[in-house]
Parts: C-alpha cells; structure tokens; sequence
C-alpha cells in the first residue's frame, strides 16, 4: 500500500491490555520523535495497534467465521450479505475497507521500528534487536492475513516517508518470501518469554510460521519442503516452550485465565477510553436472543445479545453429534438460561430456556414450566450460544469487551502437525497428533475405567486421516476463533462445504468468493490501474 501514514498519529494508538503490555502515550511529536529511544518504543508498541481491528471485533468475526460450513447469519446486523454471499459482497464492503487500511496503516508503524532502529543514538543492541524482532513479526502477521483474504497486495517493507500516488500488487509468492523472511527473522532475536505479556515471543513467530507453510503448501506458491517445514516450526512450539493443553478445554477461555499454560498468542485490550479501536465485541455476537424470553432480561453475566452469528445444522448436529464421549459441545456452548427476573410460573434462579440438542415432543414441551427448545425449533433468533468470548467484567452493557484474544495457542499447533504428517504421508503420526485434542476432550468418568472408555471412542485410527477428517476436527476445536474461512480456503474446500452446510450461503456462493474483493477506495485513490480481484 503506497500511501503516507502521518507517524504523529501512531503514536495516539499504541496496544495494551491492564498493564500487560507497557506503553507510552504521546501527543503533539514530531518526526524527528521518532529517532529517539522513546520514539522506537512507542513505534514497536504501536506495531500491535491493527490487532484490535481485527480479532474480536465484528469485521474480524465476519470475515472469518461466518459463511462457512460452521456459521451463518443471525437475525440482526448490516452485514448478512457475507454469510449469504449477495451481490452487496462488493468493493464497497467496510469491513474489508478497514481491515486493509488499519494493517497498512500498521505496517507502516512496523516499518518506521525496522527502518530507523539502526539509526537511533544510544538505543543499546538487546532493546533494539527484541524491538525490530516484535516489529517484523506484527508485519509478517498482518501481510499473511491481507494474502489470505486479497491473493496478491502491495509489499510494504518500509516506511513511507513521502506522498506516493501509485500502487502495485506483488505477486503471492513474493508475499511468502517475504513473510517466512521475517519470521524467521523475528524467531532469531525475539524472546522465548516475553516481558510483558501481549508481545511476540519465539514461541508465537514459529506457530506463525507452521500456519504460513502450511498455507503454502497447498498452494500453486508450494515448495517441495512445506508441509515438512509446518510440521517442524509446530512440532518446536509444541515441545520448547513448556506450554500443555489444559486439562479441561472449557478452561481455555475462561475470563481472566487467558494467559494460561495453552496460549502462545493473545491480542490484548484494554477499558481505558484512550486507546482506540474500542472494538472487542466477540461477547456479544454469537448470543441468541434470550433477553426477550420469560424470566429474561438482559444482564452482564449473560450478555448482549447482538444476534448476529449462528451455528449451522451442520456444527450442531454432525461436528458435535458426540456428546457423550466428547464434552466440547457442552463446554463451548450456553444450553441453559436461568431466570434472572421472576414471573408468575419462575422464580429467579430457574431453569428458564433449556435447548437440550435433541427432539422432544410437543406434549414434552408443554409439560414444562421453562421453555423447552428442541432443534427443530431453532430460528435466526434462537439457537445455541458459542459462549468462549462471554465478558461479564464489561464495565456495562453497552461497553466493549476488554478480555483478550487468543490468537494462538497449542491445540492448533497440534492440529497443524498433524494435517502436515499427514499431506506427507504419515497417517499414523497425524492420528497420534489428533488424538492428543481429542483425549483432552474426553469426558471424565466416574473410575478411571470410564474415563478410558471415552478416550477409547474419541481414538482417531490411521485410516480416518483426510483433509475432511482435519477440518472436522478443526471446527469442533477451534469453532470461533477466526480461522474457519481461511482453513476452508487453504485446503480448496470454501465452495463445497459452504453448498453442502450452509443453506443460506450455499445458492450464491461462486469461485470468485475464495478471496474477498480489493476495497473500491484502494483502487480509486491509485493513480495507476489498480486491479481488482475477478469477479468483483
């Protein structure tokens, strides 16, 4: 993108999330600000801003998650358009808008770190090294994800210092060099454990790097050592750093144990009004309208309920069918409303709305004071709630979320080694990788004998290795977490799965839909032809 970034204003919108990651706020500089030591920081810290323009937020979750196989519209919000794939997912779209204006925006914070570092008296080597290190890896992050979503887009590897009116895509293969370039860069001087929590680490350039070769290697950009190399930096991250699953994967994101033995990556947040990008609404977004049922009312511990993603048939009923060896469903998911405001039938504290996943009968249903919701009687408004991102430390309902994202963590890193053994021909270690998932989710029994018995059911064997297998156990895994529609498009599967899983995508969805259209004000304010993607 080559278009100049006043450098004052990255310094109004640096990342940090309840002293976690330190930072800085300075206004009215100048330029030359940033050739001190004060200035390189404040430039390193603003590398994370774009971070919170995308995950947790409304545009982040519609980009990623919803149009699946796994999601689909609810009954509110202006951008159903994306899951149902109409004509209105166009150039005009502002959720792509903002998405590329913020990374490159951001990456130009980045590049300011990277090319003034070596300039800058009296800034001593270690701080300088760690400094570009963070700044090289929150560039190769948010390059990898605009060639993920635009194919090939303008490399910007350093800072522009001047008005530049033309603007040039290069090529999806030089995008990757450039991003494994620095990663491994970044892998080389960054920390193993950061300082402040919310900084890149080792750990997170190389779960970085698998997702980035793995995504390589099946594509026309693949090398001959990709899924070899996905595998390695996965397998690193698995076995380096002390990180374990947790016992219990409901425990993953509780509030306030974010930063647990699990997470490698989290994108941070913080309440304080100064900071922009006040965005963090994933609490919000994956909510049934409860607030409107008896016994009701809209609360903090509960949510708001924006009604604007729904599980489809498919996660429901197919992803999570097992539930009684696999507690990931019951985990994940609010099944249950209690009565928080009594009426003539429910006192507070009832059983006010029970979806219990399986048919009843009409007679059932009458016969209980509650409301009884089997799932043939799920709507747009009513439907289970993906409750990982739930937030009731909000300050009130109308305030954002300020809990933080996790981006990375183990579970993946165990599924990418193993969808990487297994392109390269090692069903067996792939099983043995996915099982070490799927174990974690096994319901804990009354003796240990039961126990075993459920990990016994959930045991992957060799011959169930497939790309269908992977992605399956992806969706029940990682459901939410702002990957779905890149593994979908990473393994050619977007088209098929979004026909066969989602009823209101499937009618519209057509090839051009494997990337998202370049933003109509990148390609106006170009003074050259700027190309848009096909179809668009």
């Amino acid at each position: 993108m080559k278009y100049i970034v006043p450098i004052m204003l990255l310094a109004l919108t640096v990342s940090s999330c309840n002293k976690m990651l330190d930072e800085k706020v300075v206004t009215n500089v100048t330029d030359d600000f940033y050739n001190t030591k004060a200035g390189f920081q404040t430039a390193v810290t603003g590398s994370y801003v774009a971070m919170r323009n995308f995950y947790s937020t409304e545009r982040g979750m519609t980009l990623t998650e919803t149009g699946t196989d796994i999601y689909t519209n609810g009954s509110d919000g202006n951008y159903k358009f994306t899951s149902q794939y109409t004509s209105q997912l166009d150039a005009r779209y502002d959720h792509v808008r903002e998405v590329w204006n913020s990374f490159y925006q951001t990456i130009n914070t980045c590049n300011v770190a990277v090319d003034r570092a070596n300039n800058i008296p009296g800034l001593d080597d270690a701080t300088k090294k760690t400094g570009v290190a963070e700044a090289l890896f929150c560039r190769a992050h948010y390059h990898f994800i605009l060639m993920e979503m635009f194919g090939a887009i303008p490399l910007q590897l350093h800072e522009n210092t001047k008005i530049v009116t033309e603007s040039h895509r290069d090529s999806v293969s030089a995008i990757y060099d450039a991003v494994i370039a620095d990663l491994l860069a970044a892998d080389k001087d960054l920390p193993a454990a950061a300082a402040n929590w919310g900084r890149a680490t080792k750990a997170a350039a190389e779960h970085l790097l698998s997702r980035v070769y793995l995504t390589r290697a099946s594509s026309p950009q693949a090398k001959p050592t990709d899924y070899a190399d996905a595998a390695k930096y996965a397998d690193q991250v698995i076995k380096n750093f002390g990180f374990r699953l947790l016992d219990d994967p409901g425990q993953v994101w509780a509030q306030g144990k974010e930063n647990n033995s699990e997470t490698v990556f989290a994108a941070q947040y913080t309440a304080d009004p100064l900071y922009g990008y006040p965005d963090n609404n994933a609490c919000r977004f994956f909510l049934m309208q409860y607030d409107v049922l008896a016994g009701m009312k809209r609360d903090l511990p509960n949510g708001t309920p924006w009604k604007r993603f729904r599980p489809t048939k498919f996660l429901i009923d197919t992803l999570y069918k097992d539930r009684v060896h696999d507690v990931r469903y019951e985990k994940f998911f609010t099944t249950v409303w209690y009565a928080n405001t009594a009426t003539a039938k429910l006192n507070v504290g009832d059983t006010a709305v029970y979806l219990p996943g399986y048919d009843v009968t009409k007679a059932e249903i009458e016969s209980k004071k509650y409301m009884l919701v089997p799932p043939r009687l799920y709507t747009e408004r009513l439907y289970p709630s993906l409750n990982k991102f739930a937030d009731s430390l909000r300050p009130d309902n109308q305030a954002s979320g300020v809990r933080p994202f996790i981006a990375f963590r183990l579970a993946e890193a165990y599924l990418i080694e193993a969808e990487a053994k297994m392109m390269q021909g090692d069903n067996q270690g792939a099983a043995d990788l996915v099982n070490i998932v799927r174990w974690r989710a096994a319901r804990v029994g009354a003796t240990p004998a039961e126990t075993q018995a459920n990990r016994d059911a959930l045991t992957a064997k060799a011959s169930d290795m497939t790309i269908d297998f992977i992605l399956d156990e992806r969706g029940r895994e990682l459901v939410g977490e702002q990957m779905r529609w890149f593994d979908l498009t990473r393994t050619h599967k977007l088209l098929e799965r979004v026909q066969k899983h989602n009823t209101e995508g499937g009618p519209n969805i057509q090839p051009k839909h494997v990337l998202r259209p370049i933003p109509q004000d990148q390609i106006d304010r170009s003074s050259n032809p700027f190309p848009q993607n096909p179809g668009y």
